[in-house]
């Protein structure tokens, strides 16, 4: 069983905190979660974040690594605009400086190490060890899939790796999360938070756990028509869509939840929820 430190429910209510008013699409539920994951994942080695935005995650992750003094969060993000995936941005400005002013009011500057580049730039010289793998950035089927070749090919056993926006209107997370997790033996536990997925890397005993993944992936893929097209979703494509995402567990998970599941060496089939 993973030990979870005995503050960590505080260090997590701390680092939202400082992280709920920061611009940014990541909800409440799976922003404590990536508290958890930086807490709790039981391997060695850095932890990556590819679309940092102006550091809502980044804010909140590293909050929790300062805290345990487990080493830099390395933010990778070229923070142009605008923007292929976020066509919010518009013409605005680069968002690197709302992304500085962030973590200088955290007071998390030192614990970030920054990266104002394509993830695919900074692959070409990357050779370190990752333990959280954390994909927020292009959301088309080619920049997902590209992220996570490049970066899980570092990942040591135990690793977890997780996808913003999987279950909302993209194709890239939702297919490298059904494609290249849940149904790969290479990975473990795994599992949907609000919509970011997540897979623990287990090359060693990933196939003990080929249920509970089958038990999601079922679900999941039936997402993949709605997204596959490029078309926009609407009528009764929306509503379609509406309906098999909600079939997807995706309920917040407390951290004993979560170290339960990591550490379970015989693999309970109900251990994730139908809806």
């Amino acid at each position: 069983m993973i030990r979870l430190p005995p503050d960590l429910e505080k260090v997590i209510e701390s680092a939202w905190q400082k992280t709920q008013d920061i611009p940014g699409f990541l909800g409440e539920n799976e922003a404590r979660f990536l508290g958890i994951l930086a807490a709790c994942v039981p391997a060695e080695g850095l932890i990556v974040e590819i679309g940092s935005f102006k550091g809502k995650s980044t804010v909140m992750i590293a909050s929790v690594a300062a805290h345990y003094g487990l080493g830099p969060v390395v933010a990778i993000d070229p923070h142009t605009a605008p923007s292929s995936t976020d066509p919010a941005l518009g013409t605005a400005s680069s968002t690197f400086d709302d992304f500085q002013a962030s973590l200088k009011s955290a007071a998390l500057c030192e614990y970030v190490e920054s990266h104002r580049e394509f993830s695919s730039v900074v692959a070409k010289e990357w050779n370190r060890p990752i333990r959280m793998l954390w994909i927020d950035g292009d959301h088309t089927l080619r920049g997902a899939k590209e992220d996570f070749a490049l970066f899980s090919r570092h990942l040591v056993n135990g690793a977890v790796v997780a996808l913003h926006d999987a279950l909302n209107a993209f194709e890239g997370p939702i297919r490298v999360f059904v494609e290249e997790i849940l149904r790969s033996d290479r990975y473990g536990p795994a599992g949907v938070v609000q919509s970011t997925a997540w897979g623990q890397f287990r090359p060693k005993d990933g196939k003990d756990f080929r249920e509970l993944r089958s038990k999601i992936e079922r679900r999941a893929r039936r997402i993949l028509p709605f997204v596959s097209s490029g078309t926009s979703l609407r009528g009764l494509r929306k509503i379609g869509f509406k309906l098999v995402r909600s079939r997807v567990p995706r309920a917040a998970i407390t951290p004993r939840e979560w170290a339960e599941l990591v550490s379970n060496k015989t693999p309970d089939p109900t251990a994730i929820p139908l809806q």
